[in-house]
């Protein structure tokens, strides 16, 4: 139903389907009175994405394309992008432990994070899991663990190219004092990498990822370049192809201002071919990382406005859509802006003369609005609030402020001309907010303080 020419890729979502889906979504009782609140994920964009992201790198070169699971968490969302064609990057044993629960194939699974613990490591490494270390000290470490055990995970190090930080700070993560990966550019640095590497000739990859949110194409090939020249040192000091892969990592920026997918895959592989071209050559095999820009625009999130007021002039909508669901929105609205729409009851776009109004979320805190003197159609009670482009992060990233339930997710498509949809996440029950608050443990601290057993030790 997007409406792109086939060897462009998708250039633009569709928004009369997406209103299309929200009137479905309303007259099936996913999102109202008794639903509050639910997220949609668009299978049918999703899997076009993926295929256009394959058809960006093509066939010259391997490239194993992996989904970074921190944009989209959830098993059933990881199946389909298996399903299209992925892998799974995995930065936590939570995360590898979906992956597993998706069937992604242990060598189609990359582990990035900068604590690893020995057990993690030793999972990993027993799976067959490739494992990109991100320091030094983690490189002595798995060299202690293969010296007792053979492994098939690929190895490799995240270097950090000190290229500079995008327009968001905390998601820039090829800074001069980036936590991530061994710098490339302090005093002695660069020798310490060339000699761990000669120390450990099974490193056979270089991992490096720019950032995400904020970081544009030219940053990126900026750091993939220097860990590609890093790569060719390495393999000229060795004698041999010692590094025979490249992770560039993901991090493509999405435009949250429109409906216009932009800058796109076949954008970025274009920029990255005339920057690294040595890329490209047949020498080495490549590995991605991207999230973000695979799910974001292919999601929203739709809640019930409960009640509306006048405060100082301006009209307040009082939603459930708030900080639990948009937390990096309500708290870094300048960074993380969305765009907001609103329908009627039944799901049919409002229209009509726009006003200045806020959008507010339910939880208990004077800040927590999701949009802020926006020019909106006159919402009334009882009216749905959409908030776009949330494939990626949102519905699967809930904070738990005030203990508001998790609300459900639903994949749909149109494929066959009807909108259907599919459970990916049920709704949070009010026992199940119970027991993840302890409920079990109730009577354990009055116990403790009367002097009785405190429970687990």
């Amino acid at each position: 139903m997007e409406s792109a020419h086939e060897h462009e890729g998708l250039r633009r979502i569709d928004a009369h389907r997406r209103d299309r889906v929200v009137r479905a979504a309303a007259a099936a009782g996913l999102v109202g009175e008794r639903h509050v609140a639910a997220g949609f994920l668009d299978v049918d964009g999703v899997r076009r994405t993926v295929a256009d992201l394959h058809a960006a790198f093509g066939q010259d070169v391997p490239v194993l394309h992996t989904f970074a699971v921190k944009a989209a968490a959830l098993v059933p969302v990881l199946r389909l992008v298996a399903d299209a064609g992925m892998g799974c990057e995995v930065a936590s044993p939570g995360e590898l432990a979906l992956a597993r629960a998706a069937g992604v194939p242990a060598d189609r699974i990359v582990l990035d994070s900068p604590a690893k613990t020995d057990a993690e490591l030793a999972e990993a490494l027993g799976l067959g899991v490739a494992v990109n270390a991100d320091n030094l000290q983690e490189l002595d470490r798995t060299a202690a663990l293969l010296a007792v055990r053979r492994s098939a995970s690929v190895l490799g190090l995240r270097v950090n190219p000190q290229v500079g930080a995008g327009t968001i700070g905390a998601m820039s993560t090829a800074s001069e004092h980036s936590k991530f990966g061994v710098p490339l550019r302090d005093p002695g640095a660069r020798e310490r990498v060339l000699d761990a590497l000669d120390r450990y000739p099974w490193l056979t990859r270089l991992h490096v990822h720019v950032g995400s949110q904020g970081c544009w194409p030219d940053l990126i090939a900026a750091g993939v370049r220097a860990t590609w020249e890093l790569a060719e040192e390495v393999n000229r000091r060795a004698g041999r192809r010692q590094v025979t892969s490249v992770d560039l990592g993901g991090g493509l920026p999405v435009n949250f201002d429109d409906d216009e997918v932009r800058p796109t895959h076949a954008e970025y592989a274009a920029h990255l071919r005339a920057a690294v071209p040595g890329l490209f050559g047949g020498d080495y095999s490549l590995v991605t990382e991207f999230g973000r820009s695979v799910v974001a625009k292919h999601g929203f999130t739709a809640a019930r406005v409960e009640y509306t007021k006048e405060v100082g002039g301006r009209r307040i909508a009082l939603t459930h859509a708030g900080a639990h669901l948009a937390t990096r929105t309500v708290f870094m609205p300048d960074a993380w802006p969305l765009r907001v729409g609103v329908h009627h009851p039944d799901g049919t776009p409002r229209r009509g003369p726009e006003e200045v109004q806020d959008v507010a979320g339910p939880c208990c805190f004077a800040g927590d609005l999701v949009a802020r003197g926006r020019a909106l159609p006159r919402i009334e009670p009882g009216d749905l609030v959409v908030l776009h482009d949330t494939g990626g992060y949102y519905t699967s990233a809930p904070w738990a402020y005030n203990s508001i339930a998790r609300p459900a997710v639903h994949g749909f498509t149109t494929a066959g001309g009807q909108v259907r949809f599919a459970t990916v996440r049920t709704e949070q029950t009010l026992a199940e907010i119970a027991a993840e608050a302890g409920g079990a443990h109730a009577d354990t601290l009055t116990s403790l303080a009367r002097g009785g057993p405190g429970g687990e030790r």
